[in-house]
């Protein structure tokens, strides 16, 4: 078969399979007894990251390099990376809901690559000569990974915005260093820790309240606040994941930059979002080790995260400038 041919086949099939699957989770969320629903969504990923596995690797063969060389084949490498981190982040956690947000992600980057792109920006190019180096598959591919984690990670954190309605909410301690440490403290102020009960397992759990917001905090249920718990611990996880291939991703980018351009930093459009990318998601991790923060703060720091990510990721490109303007939007 024709390898361009095959191509277009598999970005259309993993788009289909992809919002198939999102609708799978949607489904198995809202209708919790349906549990055959739920080997289905983790096969539905399982089956686009396959598609899409298939297509970049038959892009590297008829091209010759490794598929990162323009926004078409960045664009399936993100989806690519959404869903192996979907599935990594799944089969570690055993927790369904992380589909519910992954889903959409990888589906909305794949639609956006195989329906909105023209034809020429999905066909394959000759290198230009800066991108001609062993580099571009080291740094390239774990940029491109770090940003798909980050962006599940905000996500997760978007979402419990949302089920906490923005408001502060009591917490379990775990989810962040010092945890025990405040519950300690609360013990000795005379504070009362709130009881709560788990959705999942109906054992009476101790919280613990973000203080310095109890003027706004909220009281929900107890199935609501098991799930702004179960959000919140994810966020933190799959953040923790994305940040080391972040910060590996520039150090690489750095080392690839003096070869190239005799510099390690330049100040170019492109390393400055990416050092503001990394500097949002240092503070996120920072805040989640101080003992005055949690929940809803450090979700509000890993929500615009979401928006740095998108920038540094696509928005840089729209300028056109910098030493990164041979890039995807500007021949």
């Amino acid at each position: 078969m024709d390898l361009i041919a095959l191509q277009h086949q598999l970005d259309n099939i993993s788009f289909l399979v992809l919002f198939v699957t999102m609708l799978i989770y949607w489904v198995a969320t809202a209708f919790s007894n349906l549990t055959f629903l739920h080997p289905l969504g983790t096969a539905g990923m399982a089956i686009g990251n396959f598609c899409i596995t298939g297509l970049l690797t038959a892009r590297w063969i008829e091209a010759g390099y490794f598929p990162l060389s323009n926004l078409y084949e960045s664009l399936f490498f993100l989806a690519w990376g959404v869903t192996a981190v979907h599935l990594v982040i799944e089969g570690s956690s055993k927790n369904q809901l992380l589909g519910v947000f992954s889903a959409p992600l990888a589906m909305g980057i794949t639609a956006f690559a195989a329906l909105s792109l023209p034809p020429e920006m999905q066909s394959s190019e000759p290198l230009v000569p800066a991108l001609k180096s062993n580099w571009l598959m080291m740094h390239v591919s774990v940029m491109m990974l770090s940003y798909a984690t980050l962006m599940v990670g905000s996500l997760l954190a978007i979402a419990f915005l949302i089920v906490t309605k923005g408001n502060a909410v009591p917490l379990q301690g775990s989810s962040y260093g010092a945890g025990n440490e405040r519950l300690r403290q609360m013990r000795n102020q005379g504070d009362s820790p709130v009881a709560t009960v788990s959705a999942s397992t109906g054992n009476t759990q101790t919280a613990v309240l973000d203080k310095p917001e109890t003027a706004t905090e909220t009281q929900l249920s107890p199935q609501r606040l098991n799930l702004a718990q179960t959000l919140d611990n994810l966020s933190y996880r799959v953040i923790g994941l994305g940040f080391p291939l972040l910060t590996i991703g520039i150090i690489a980018g750095s080392v690839w930059a003096n070869e190239a351009w005799g510099s390690y930093w330049s100040w170019d459009p492109k390393e400055t979002w990416a050092l503001i990318t990394w500097l949002v998601f240092a503070a996120y991790l920072h805040a989640r080790l101080t003992k005055e923060w949690q929940g809803r703060r450090p979700a509000i720091l890993a929500s615009t995260g979401f928006i740095v990510v998108w920038i540094c990721y696509l928005g840089v490109n729209l300028l056109g400038k910098g030493l990164h303007s041979y890039g995807w939007f500007f021949q």
